[in-house]
């Protein structure tokens, strides 16, 4: 199945089939393409939790509006974006360079100074309207991984923001969930999946200039 063929099978599943479970393997090179993905400066302001047990999804369904995919899914992903970069953090991420790349921490000064400069420059809402944007490219890669390994999903942004963080154990002083994806194998009682993609014809979409 070339790439177009999984996005034209992809949809947003309503109800999966809850006694099918994705194969470790599977789940993990998809979870790759997450890590894998685009994210300014490389910072990855974002973490990515993976709810897999029945209990604890069960302990979530209160916290979404619409719980047929919670209470159905193999696994559910939470995207949680950073409300703010500190200093001990940056500290971190390049240490992680330096140890990836075998480069003297030194050598990175200046690329340590301008990201510094970025930072600074944001007050704590412009941080997180930042990093939530980075974390939505995540939710890209994931759902695209996802189609080419025939894994259905649905992005669910509809859920009790204070709810499912007490339930996740999340700082609201720290970071904030900006948007889950649920994954799975669809039901065949959902008929969601037999209905025709509905989008922009080209001439609508596209401009050529």
């Amino acid at each position: 199945m070339n790439y177009l063929e999984a996005l034209s099978r992809r949809y947003s599943v309503k109800k999966f089939n809850p006694d099918l479970i994705i194969p470790q393997e599977t789940l993990l090179s998809i979870l790759e393409s997450g890590k894998l993905a685009a994210s300014s400066l490389g910072l990855q302001p974002y973490k990515i939790l993976v709810v897999e047990s029945k209990e604890m999804k069960e302990k979530l369904i209160p916290a979404f509006y619409n719980p047929s995919q919670i209470s159905t899914c193999s696994h559910l992903v939470v995207i949680v974006s950073k409300k703010m970069i500190e200093e001990n953090y940056i500290n971190g991420y390049f240490n992680h360079i330096s140890e990836v790349r075998n480069i003297e921490l030194e050598k990175l000064d200046l690329f340590k100074k301008s990201i510094n400069q970025h930072i600074v420059q944001k007050n704590e809402t412009e941080l997180f309207n930042w990093a939530e944007k980075q974390s939505y490219i995540v939710l890209a890669n994931l759902m695209y991984a996802a189609a080419i390994e025939n894994i259905d999903t649905c992005p669910m942004e509809g859920f009790k923001q204070d709810l499912i963080e007490k339930t996740l154990d999340i700082d609201p002083e720290k970071e904030k969930v900006t948007v889950t994806l649920a994954l799975g194998y669809r039901s065949e009682e959902d008929h969601f999946q037999h209905m025709k993609k509905v989008r922009k014809p080209n001439e609508k979409l596209f401009k050529f200039i």
